[in-house]
C-alpha cells in the first residue's frame, strides 16, 4: 500500500470520504497528475511541479484542497479561501455534501492552465 493510501485510511471516516472523492475528481479531470506524499499530506504534482494539496484539519473540521498557484486564479473567488497565505488559495470542505463538483472542476481546469 502506498503511503498516501495509508495516510487516507488512517483518517476518521468523515475525512476519508472527502479525500477519496476529491482524489477521484482530480484524477478524472487531469489523469497526468501524480499523487505524492509531501510535507506530511497528499499532494498532487503536475509536470513535476506542486499543483494541489489535500489537508484534513481535524481541529476545525474540514479538508483543504489548496492550490499552489491559487492567487493567480481569476474565477470562483467567492469559493476560494486565501486567509494569510501568499500563493495558496483553497477550496474548503466540511462534509461530502458541501462539495460542489462543478466549482471544483472549474477551479481544477483553470489551475492547470497556469502550468502551460
Amino acid at each position: 500500500m502506498k503511503i498516501t493510501d495509508e495516510y487516507i485510511y488512517r483518517q476518521p471516516e468523515k475525512y476519508q470520504v472527502i479525500l477519496l472523492h476529491l482524489i477521484s475528481v482530480f484524477e478524472q479531470e487531469i489523469p497526468e497528475l501524480k499523487l505524492l506524499f509531501k510535507w506530511g499530506i497528499p499532494y498532487f504534482y503536475y509536470n513535476k511541479k506542486p499543483f494541489c494539496y489535500l489537508a484534513p484539519n481535524h481541529r476545525k473540521g474540514f479538508v483543504d484542497a489548496g492550490f499552489s498557484r491559487g492567487f493567480q486564479l481569476k474565477s470562483n473567488q467567492e469559493s476560494l479561501v486565501g486567509e494569510k497565505r501568499n500563493t495558496v488559495k483553497s477550496l474548503r470542505y466540511y462534509d461530502l455534501e458541501t462539495i460542489d463538483n462543478a466549482v471544483l472542476i472549474e477551479v481544477i481546469r483553470e489551475a492547470v492552465l497556469l502550468y502551460a
